[in-house]
């Protein structure tokens, strides 16, 4: 099996920057890319991101069975390959455990899209999972249920899941989460949040999808 270039560097080069931005401490949280023939490329169990080489990196099918790699895929492959299934859209996952996002997490408190940029990128409130244990198929379904046809969701008293068309735009959605819940635990220290309107984040997530950035015409 050939693996694109670009997807493996994509998925090291993710690593390094959730490490380096604060996203998660050690060996915590995952990182995967869908390839091609329902497969995709995840990475490894308790490896220091600031290590991956291409060759540390597991390809395994929607099954969760490993197809190529000499070493153990993360430990929440069960949730990522879940989110796969039932999401076509979705072309990259990044599960992290960031310091506000996790206060939501632990509170079982949801984040309604307080900034415009939350309203588009995300799609709507991000949700929280009912607590299962990690790894389990249980937790696997209750996060594709919560995250339902958004691009973000709370894992309860554990940490976040970001998911997007690519693999860029999948930890964009974890950063985007992050400064939200930032900005909306400290709204309420100087006031009461102005929520949008739920047709004004729809319309504002329509018009990110149809004609945010540089697109053919």
């Amino acid at each position: 099996m050939i693996i694109p270039e670009e997807k493996v560097q994509a998925v090291i080069n993710t690593g390094r920057e959730i490490v380096s931005s604060g996203l998660v401490a050690g060996t915590w949280g995952n990182i995967s890319v869908r390839l091609y023939d329902e497969t995709l490329l995840i990475t490894p169990s308790g490896l220091p991101y600031t290590e991956l080489e291409a060759d540390d990196l597991v390809v395994v099918n929607l099954d969760g069975e490993v197809v190529k790699g000499r070493l153990k895929p993360s430990s929440e492959t069960r949730m990522h390959t879940a989110i796969y299934r039932q999401r076509q859209d979705v072309m990259g996952i990044v599960h992290t455990h960031s310091p506000y996002a996790s206060v939501f997490a632990v509170t079982h408190k949801c984040l309604p899209p307080v900034m415009e940029e939350m309203a588009m990128l995300l799609g709507g409130t991000v949700q929280v999972a009912p607590y299962q244990p990690a790894g389990s198929a249980e937790l696997a379904a209750a996060a594709v249920e919560a995250l339902a046809d958004r691009s973000a969701v709370f894992l309860a008293n554990h940490g976040m899941v970001g998911v997007g068309p690519s693999l860029e735009e999948a930890l964009l959605v974890c950063q985007i989460v992050e400064k939200g819940a930032l900005v909306y635990l400290l709204s309420q220290l100087t006031g009461t949040p102005q929520l949008i309107e739920e047709d004004q984040v729809r319309e504002l997530r329509r018009n990110y999808l149809e004609y945010y950035g540089q697109r053919k015409v």
